[in-house]
């Protein structure tokens, strides 16, 4: 495959006529995508197209099954000849946990806008589109043909909010169908959080699309027929993202000291010592030169000074728990004093090229270590990595190992025989295991099998309760985990068990309280940043029903799980803060607030987020304390969080390979709010 390259705002020939502008720009037409995700085909989408007398009607068909779960999507598009929409009806879900029930009807000077039952009017835009997120994949190939054939303007605004930036990416000529073809690239911000590509051929039609998802999972769709291209299209993807995440770097103004100094502030070095005021710490390029007390510690003349009165001087972050799916995670995770994630199962071309980029000062983002996902076969699977027999379990475990992942993960269709075949050959390579516990296999054989580490702490709840049948309704194991008696011998020979087998557990509890919200419970009564999303991901926080039992129940569930974290914690389990995304950045804050209403101390669960994760991952004598000859991930934070654990969102400014970032600055560029 070879693409041209190159950017252009210019008017081109449009995508759906081909010239440059039309007052009759349809055609009846059909066509099916195969959609995927993480590489897997999941489900289909199916569209038609019919001419009207002064019109045409797109209807579309979205559904796939994603672990079990079916996510159907119909939308019904109308519109004018030259393709400008005069109403979008949209039902269903965009995934598993965001359903969206919105329709746009347009009149001659506004449009009114429903969402679920409530209608709003707006202005009408002179120029402008209808489509809501990236879902159905044929609204934006009618998208790009509207901005193609109405002169492709720099920004257009769509209904019901935002707008989106569109740029032709330049030409890939691909061997696809038999014959290399040459297809035009195009990418959109603004329909979902951060950069898409698409690909049409010379006729218009939309042959791929290289997306996330509303979970911020990889997706993609490609028109049937051209499946054999979906490695290439990735692979095109993923240089764009490289080439996006060059160009965020640019945007930044970081300061890169070759001495520095921070001074005057408060140290919490990670430890567990008692908070040291006005201390200092050097840095000479991308480590700890000196620490202790201002008046102890001799500063270079040489060193830039960062006074850091009324601050404390933290050491970076950890999220156990990444997903680090587009290049926006960047800059976000830097910004909440992240300086290290876990990637806990990513396309591997893709993870490997922005953590090497990030490696090497060629992009933004903090240190990336890798969990190299593999499942087995059956409904709940999981990307394309299968382990059914201990030859495949060899194969995977080598192939993450030569790329440089540090460990393994195991999903939910894994069966007991392979998942001791990935842990032995994991351990042969001192690699360790983490992951989701399997359907059909309990939280004790997979520990005993060889699995370290265990994701979320649900998988734990099911250890303390009597087993419960294959298939049984998944609201009595609920209200049985919502009754939980952390008292009894169940839970605490579960407890007992796992000390013993020092299992590492990251519980990413404040991934469960999101599914607590309601209208009466909003996301920001308990997560601030919520409020300070881009536009793009403000649907899913605000797409919210009413309070209803099952909401009750919720509640009551993840109450029991903050109460499970702190016996783990009393009991000697090691816990790691990991996030499983949720609220981009914020959620690692509030996954720290929550351990301290688990009952862990404020200094303990900064630990969790700084030296525990480090010890777990065997990097401890490098990174995770503020110490001298240590690597320098340093926070400045505002405010005293021993004093107040909140003070942890207060992160003004992070260190981290031998470059001081503003996080305001990092926040607004991927369009958040300092």
């Amino acid at each position: 495959m070879e693409g041209s390259g190159g950017t252009s705002m210019e008017p081109r020939a449009s995508p759906a006529t081909g010239r440059a502008s039309s007052d009759d720009a349809v055609s009846s037409e059909r066509g099916q995508f195969t959609l995927y995700k993480f590489q897997q085909p999941i489900g289909q989408e199916t569209y038609e197209i019919g001419r009207t007398n002064d019109g045409f009607t797109a209807r579309v068909n979205f559904q796939f099954t994603d672990r079990g779960e079916v996510v159907p999507l119909t939308a019904t598009f109308r519109g004018a000849l030259d393709l400008t929409p005069s109403s979008l009806e949209v039902e269903g879900k965009t995934c598993r946990q965001a359903e969206i029930h919105r329709a746009v009807e347009v009149g001659t000077h506004s449009a009114r806008l429903r969402d679920r039952e409530t209608w709003t009017e707006v202005p009408r835009p002179h120029r402008f589109f209808t489509v809501s997120g990236y879902a159905p994949i044929t609204l934006q190939m009618l998208l790009v043909r509207y901005w193609a054939s109405h002169g492709a303007p720099e920004e257009l605004p769509t209904l019901p909010a935002g707008g989106v930036c569109i740029v032709h990416r330049g030409q890939d000529s691909l061997p696809l169908l038999g014959k290399s073809e040459a297809l035009d690239r195009y990418s959109i911000e603004g329909l979902i959080w951060g950069r898409e590509n698409l690909w049409f051929d010379a006729a218009g039609h939309l042959v791929a699309a290289v997306t996330i998802d509303a979970e911020f999972d990889h997706f993609e769709a490609v028109r049937s027929g051209y499946e054999e291209g979906l490695g290439q299209f990735i692979a095109l993807a993923a240089a764009d993202g490289m080439a996006s995440l060059a160009e965020l770097s640019q945007r930044l103004s970081v300061r890169r000291p070759d001495v520095l100094a921070f001074v005057n502030g408060t140290l919490i070095d990670g430890t567990g010592a008692p908070a040291l005021p006005d201390s200092a710490v050097v840095v000479r390029g991308d480590r700890i030169l000196a620490v202790g007390p201002r008046s102890a510690v001799p500063i270079p003349p040489e060193a830039k000074i960062v006074d850091a009165h009324g601050k404390s001087i933290l050491p970076g972050l950890w999220d156990m728990h990444a997903h680090f799916q587009q290049v926006e995670w960047g800059p976000i995770y830097l910004a909440a004093g992240v300086t290290t994630v876990r990637d806990c199962a990513n396309e591997l071309e893709f993870i490997t090229s922005v953590r090497d980029a990030v490696a090497q000062g060629r992009g933004v983002g903090p240190r990336i270590l890798a969990a190299g996902v593999v499942d087995g076969t059956g409904p709940l699977a999981v990307g394309i990595a299968r382990v059914d027999t201990p030859e495949q379990a060899e194969e995977w475990v080598g192939r993450y190992y030569d790329a440089g992942f540090q460990q393994m993960k195991l999903y939910s269709s894994m069966k007991l025989e392979p998942l001791r075949a990935v842990a032995e050959a994991a351990h042969r390579r001192g690699m360790t295991v983490t992951g989701h516990v399997a359907e059909g296999i309990s939280t004790r054989e997979a520990v005993e099998a060889g699995q370290d580490q265990i994701n979320h702490v649900w998988f734990i709840a099911s250890l303390m309760l009597p087993p419960f049948p294959a298939g049984g309704p998944r609201a009595d194991r609920m209200r049985a985990l919502a009754n939980l008696d952390l008292d009894s011998p169940l839970a605490r020979d579960a407890l007992t068990f796992l000390k013993a087998h020092q299992t590492v557990v990251d519980p990413t509890l404040a991934l469960l309280e999101l599914s607590t919200v309601s209208t009466a419970k909003l996301p920001a009564s308990f997560e601030p940043g919520a409020d300070k999303v881009p536009r793009e991901l403000s649907g899913r926080l605000e797409s919210l029903g009413p309070p209803t039992p099952e909401t009750e129940l919720r509640e009551r569930v993840f109450q029991r799980c903050v109460a499970i974290v702190g016996a783990l914690h009393r009991a000697g389990v090691p816990v790691v803060a990991g996030t499983d995304q949720a609220v981009p950045g914020h959620s690692l804050h509030r996954e720290i607030e929550l351990y301290v209403q688990a009952g862990m101390t404020p200094m303990e669960a900064i630990q969790a987020a700084t030296i525990v994760p480090a010890r777990v991952m065997q990097l401890d004598p490098d990174v995770g304390t503020l110490e001298a000859g240590k690597r320098a991930d340093i926070l400045l934070v505002n405010g005293n969080p021993l004093e107040r654990i909140r003070d942890i969102r207060n992160v003004e400014q992070v260190f981290t390979g031998g470059r001081l970032y503003a996080c305001s600055e990092l926040w607004r560029v991927v369009g958040f709010q300092p």
